[in-house]
């Protein structure tokens, strides 16, 4: 899988935003991510909050494992709150 696969969203709220990673290609499922605070940069490959997949992916963990790794990657290379993406 290709990063490009990848998209990122960061909404601003009140308990100070909103990270998700979405991965645009079949199968398609988004990642709720806070910032890890204790990683050296102040967000790391990011704390899984929530996770939202197809309902035909239940049940098949080794399967999106290997994705969801991906998207924390993805997460990590594509910046803090706060840093210019790139």
């Amino acid at each position: 899988m290709s990063s490009a696969h990848f998209v990122r969203i960061d909404r601003d709220d009140r308990e100070g935003g909103r990270h998700y990673v979405v991965h645009a290609a079949d199968p398609r499922f988004t990642l709720e991510l806070t910032p890890d605070q204790d990683a050296t940069d102040g967000s790391g490959r990011g704390v899984l909050r929530r996770l939202c997949v197809p309902n035909s992916w239940a049940g098949d963990y080794g399967r999106y494992a290997k994705l969801l790794t991906q998207a924390q990657d993805f997460f990590a290379r594509s910046g803090g709150p706060g840093r210019p993406r790139g």
